[in-house]
């Protein structure tokens, strides 16, 4: 049975694994990052969960 501790993170960690995959699927439908190539961002976001994503949202991503 789990812990209260890790059944009180667990929605922290659901959003954090959401938010990666909201910016990597955006980064795949984006024409053209800012600041780095793709590969550079995808690398950011997957080894820095969720502070990479963040970054990517407000810095690589393109405005529509």
């Amino acid at each position: 049975m789990p812990s209260s501790t890790v059944l009180a993170l667990a929605p922290l960690l659901l959003l954090a694994i959401g938010v990666v995959v909201y910016a990597l699927v955006d980064l795949a439908r984006s024409p053209d990052p800012r600041w780095l190539p793709r590969w550079g961002w995808t690398l950011i976001c997957l080894l820095s969960i969720p502070f990479g994503a963040v970054a990517y949202l407000v810095l690589g991503r393109q405005q529509r």
